[in-house]
């Protein structure tokens, strides 16, 4: 284990991030470093809702719901290095650049997502992030959030 592990399971996260069931992609917090990176876990099951028209015959994540999780991970870090979320705040997935998917997600699989904050400044952050499946990139892209109230 590395000297930032935690574990955060989806009760905590459900503090942080204002999503739920079907919409809520990311199931705990392994590791943990305030304004510096997270890494979080999905666990895949044939059970999604997507998975019933993506596809069919053929089940696979869709990759805007990879790079939705990857951006509720980094909600998590911007959130979660703040201690707490105003009742008024919402964190928006403002941007993306670079995204490039490299191996299919299926049933079965745990993905595994590394953010890390490059800059943040004035309630606007930008993350480089990648989702790994058995050690193996299937997704990376820099990725850009905002802070508002609502």
């Amino acid at each position: 284990m590395t000297e930032h592990a935690v574990n955060v399971d989806v009760r905590e996260i459900m503090k942080y991030l204002p999503h739920r069931y079907p919409f809520l992609l990311v199931d705990r917090v392994v590791e943990f470093e305030a304004g510096k990176r997270v890494k979080a876990l999905k666990n895949v099951t044939i059970n999604e809702p997507f998975f019933v028209g993506h596809f069919e015959q053929y089940p696979v994540m869709p990759g805007v719901l990879i790079i939705e999780a990857l951006a509720q991970a980094a909600g998590i870090l911007s959130i979660k290095s703040q201690g707490e979320r105003a009742e008024n705040e919402l964190y928006f997935f403002v941007g993306i650049d670079n995204a490039r998917f490299k191996r299919q997600v299926v049933p079965g699989d745990q993905l595994v997502m590394e953010v890390e904050e490059i800059t943040s400044k004035r309630g606007i952050a930008k993350y480089k992030a990648r989702a790994l499946v058995d050690g193996q990139v299937a997704c990376e892209a820099e990725i850009m959030c905002a802070k508002r109230e609502v």
